[in-house]
């Protein structure tokens, strides 16, 4: 995964990666701890993910704890990490909406103290995973360019994404903490464990493998820009040691727009779901109909090229599904009754406990 142009830079290096556990956290630790790094230190509170997927490697350290902690972070830091990886977060729209107090505290606070300990012990650098989905608004000109932002924001999860750009920026300025701000857009790929507040396409896929309709909330006219794990990672080793990559912000995106009901109907044909889908109401934060975003200045700057079309990407993440099916059953996360994130949709405690049959078990009211 990771291009000439950086393969030794983080042989010897101690490097922290806050969220760890995720799709995107233990694709990272793995190509950091195959690229000869010295110790990568994994923490995460497996709030939305699981221990079975992190990479065990000699060189992985994990720690089960929360960036609120901080007795976990005197322990992290005590090894004096060179890079900070810092993903953790409360994810995303419908659980901020939900648990809004929860949520300032993990991403804003939990943000906070993470750069106060990076800038105490001497961090040389910190990456700051945010959102390309959250902090332009619904009203920016498209292609999204890094230069608009808005604060005309629709979930407590897009405030406190944009929170976190401004300590970054904060700290960068005082302190002269090398932080970056690389955006995500709608990423995807093996690693997502499906549940009620994830990702549509790991959802969409868990939904199709057990022969169910796919839920569309909205008309699936909406776009959005689909960016494969492998091309996020790769943008993140780049802008983690490259100095024109210091002080910016950056989209790491695929810079291309797809459909939802041209994804439903992609995964549908590759698990061979014949259920089709069904139609929800459209989500009230959900005020975008279209997503798309630049990766000029991605690529002028740190060289980013993303590789992975959404076709390839998705018959990777179903074949990641079919790997691991069993535990992903045992551990992805619906609540009984109907979902938070989709109105008059359910997937039962009792529908879980019986995913091997092919009976629609999702319903709408």
């Amino acid at each position: 995964m990771m291009t000439s142009i950086g393969s030794d830079r983080y042989r010897d290096r101690v490097v922290l990666v806050t969220g760890g556990a995720g799709a995107i956290g233990s694709a990272l630790c793995r190509v950091l701890a195959e690229a000869g790094a010295a110790k990568v230190i994994v923490l995460d509170d497996l709030s939305s993910a699981s221990r079975w997927n992190v990479p065990s490697l000699p060189n992985i350290l994990f720690i089960e704890g929360s960036i609120l902690d901080e007795v976990e972070l005197k322990r992290v830091f005590l090894d004096h990490p060179h890079v900070v990886f810092h993903l953790a977060a409360l994810f995303a729209n419908q659980n901020s909406i939900d648990h809004p107090e929860t949520d300032l505290m993990v991403n804003g606070t939990g943000t906070l103290k993470l750069l106060q300990f990076s800038q105490l012990s001497g961090v040389e650098r910190f990456v700051y995973a945010s959102s390309g989905c959250a902090i332009y608004g619904s009203s920016a000109p498209l292609p999204l360019k890094e230069d608009f932002i808005s604060i005309h924001l629709s979930s407590p999860y897009q405030i406190t994404k944009m929170l976190g750009e401004c300590y970054c920026t904060f700290f960068n300025n005082h302190y002269g903490l090398n932080t970056v701000r690389p955006r995500f857009f709608n990423s995807y790929g093996p690693g997502e464990i499906p549940g009620q507040y994830r990702n549509v396409i790991p959802n969409f896929i868990y939904l199709a493998l057990q022969g169910r309709p796919l839920p569309i909330t909205g008309t699936g006219e909406e776009t959005r820009d689909f960016t494969y794990v492998g091309d996020i990672v790769e943008g993140l080793l780049r802008v983690g040691y490259m100095d024109e990559a210091v002080g910016e912000e950056f989209n790491l995106a695929s810079g291309k727009e797809t459909r939802i009901i041209d994804l439903a109907n992609a995964i549908n044909d590759l698990t061979g779901n014949p259920s089709g889908v069904v139609f929800a109401e459209r989500r009230k934060w959900d005020t975008k109909s279209r997503l798309l975003a630049s990766i000029e200045k991605a690529s002028n700057l740190i060289g980013y090229q993303p590789s992975t079309d959404l076709t390839k990407g998705l018959s990777a993440t179903v074949q990641w599904f079919r790997d691991n099916w069993d535990l992903i059953q045992e551990t992805s996360r619906f609540g009984p009754g109907m979902s938070a994130a989709v109105p008059g949709y359910v997937v039962s405690k009792e529908s879980q406990a019986t995913r091997s049959e092919k009976e629609p078990q999702a319903v709408l009211g």
